[in-house]
């Protein structure tokens, strides 16, 4: 019997790892790069470990007054309203237009651009991004931007992380030692 609930402990353990999945809604006023502090995703990478992020292309914030909304891409060209989007103007005023990149912690990137940090290091996202952890700890989101005093809106972002081989394999050989021992307890009851 302890047996059993030693290799149960062990399989609840390797299922109760760090988030590999989560949706977060990032603030652009608090969770601005200047100002602000970063989104916590709750999704722990390893250092050259495969991971997405997607947000949608009409969720929207804004740095300030009129033109200056984006999309997790940030202000990288013109953007009209479309009547139902978040800058509550009517259909066709531009409300964003390029504002140029902020040079911040050794990047630079589009004013309003999603940006991620891992363990200090940051690297723009945007809106679409597939690509390996450049360090290892937790993913934190930020909106790019050089003061988050006037900042509006949020955006939702998904984040998936794809387990690492050896991962799998624990969490697979686990389980298969669990099942056993529930085989074989149920097999020695059966006959006594």
């Amino acid at each position: 019997m302890k047996k059993f609930a030693f290799l149960t402990a062990a399989a609840l353990a390797s299922v109760s790892a760090p988030a590999m999945s989560a949706t977060v809604v990032v603030d652009a006023f608090a969770n601005s790069s200047s100002g602000g502090v970063g989104k916590a995703t709750g999704v722990v990478l390893s250092s050259g470990s495969f991971f997405t992020v997607s947000a949608a292309l009409d969720d929207l914030w804004a740095s300030g007054a009129l033109p200056r909304w984006s999309n997790a891409n940030g202000m990288t060209g013109d953007l009209f309203a479309t009547g139902t989007d978040e800058s509550g103007e009517a259909v066709g005023t531009l409300i964003g237009i390029n504002h140029g990149l902020w040079n911040q912690n050794s990047i630079s990137a589009h004013y309003g651009t999603l940006v991620g940090e891992i363990n200090g290091i940051y690297q723009a996202l945007g809106a679409s991004f597939a690509g390996n952890a450049w360090a290892s700890g937790e993913l934190k989101l930020y909106y790019w931007d050089s003061n988050n005093g006037d900042n509006i809106g949020s955006v939702a972002v998904d984040v998936a992380a794809v387990p690492e081989p050896a991962t799998w394999a624990m969490m697979v050989g686990g389980l298969a030692v669990a099942g056993v021992a529930m085989r074989r307890r149920k097999t020695a009851i059966s006959f006594a």
